[in-house]
């Protein structure tokens, strides 16, 4: 029913506007490798999973590695907060309170580390697809 629900979100956001405008701004006036860190970001607080059907349905025209970089900066950015990631809910539920939200921000500044390597790599390697 969740992932029911955020389809029926983002396609009523779609059908009101929002994600053109949306798209429109990150994609046009931030450009692209800005926008896709910004929605790797902004994965941490919402699911991974609604952020990257949302960029689905904004239709970007951007390059192959632009694609392959919001699909790695959502999946990373995502563990940056406990609550980003469907497997840090359940471990935070299954843990009895053993693992918090606040248990899990210690792990934050390894985890931006590891996300901000991940990024200059994939620019790195992959330069040949921007």
């Amino acid at each position: 029913m969740f992932f029911y629900g955020v389809v029926l979100c983002v396609g009523g956001l779609g059908h009101i506007g929002y994600m053109a405008l949306a798209s429109q701004v990150l994609y046009l006036q931030w450009g692209p490798t800005f926008a896709n860190i910004m929605v790797g970001l902004l994965s941490a607080i919402v699911d991974n999973i609604p952020i990257m059907f949302a960029v689905l349905t904004m239709h970007p025209d951007i390059s192959e590695g632009q694609w392959l970089l919001v699909t790695l900066t959502a999946g990373v950015g995502g563990s940056l907060l406990s609550i980003g990631s469907a497997a840090g809910v359940a471990l935070m539920g299954q843990s009895k309170g053993k693992y918090t939200f606040f248990s899990h921000l210690k792990w934050t500044p390894a985890i931006t580390l590891g996300y901000a390597a991940s990024i200059l790599a994939h620019m790195w390697i992959n330069a040949r697809t921007f």
